[in-house]
């Protein structure tokens, strides 16, 4: 009888042990100091595709400089400017501007510029992965569009940097 009652406590004490919550024991040590979390720093041209993303959807308007209607010049102008960064107001000029970027090396809030109807007069704002975000016409609102884009492949005239 005493070895069942020994079998019985033992089995007790572990079921026991078992729903006592233990406290947790790093396996390294680590500071004493709590600190919030802390943000990581954007860079300027992820900043620009970030703002370029959030107007998806607005209405196209031909001269549209925002904050709620765009044209393609008028988008890039906008966005920009919300940074404290100067950028004239067409394509042309924009692209005039710009310190040219490798096809190859672009980045996050680079422009893409498109030469349509012999001239160029489309401008896009890079968005990483071979997106790109533009204000396309009227009738179509800004919007996400693919750099191998059977329209818009063939009209790339080249990349550039405002800042």
């Amino acid at each position: 009888m005493n070895r069942k009652l020994l079998l019985w406590a033992a089995i007790v004490l572990t079921l026991q042990g078992c729903s006592v919550p233990q406290p947790y024991t790093p396996s390294t040590p680590t500071s004493t100091i709590i600190r919030p979390p802390v943000a990581l720093p954007t860079s300027v041209g992820n900043e620009v595709a970030i703002r370029a993303i959030s107007l998806l959807g607005a209405p196209y308007q031909w001269g549209g400089n925002g904050p709620t209607t765009f044209d393609c010049s008028g988008l890039v102008r906008f966005i920009h400017d919300q940074l404290g960064i100067f950028v004239p107001r067409t394509a042309a000029e924009q692209y005039s501007a710009a310190t040219p970027v490798a096809l190859g090396q672009i980045e996050p809030g680079d422009l893409l510029f498109f030469r349509i109807n012999g001239r160029i007069s489309h401008v896009a704002i890079y968005t990483g992965e071979g997106r790109f975000v533009h204000a396309p016409q009227t009738g179509r609102p800004v919007e996400l569009r693919m750099l191998d884009d059977d329209f818009y492949r063939p009209r790339l005239a080249g990349a550039g940097r405002l800042f």
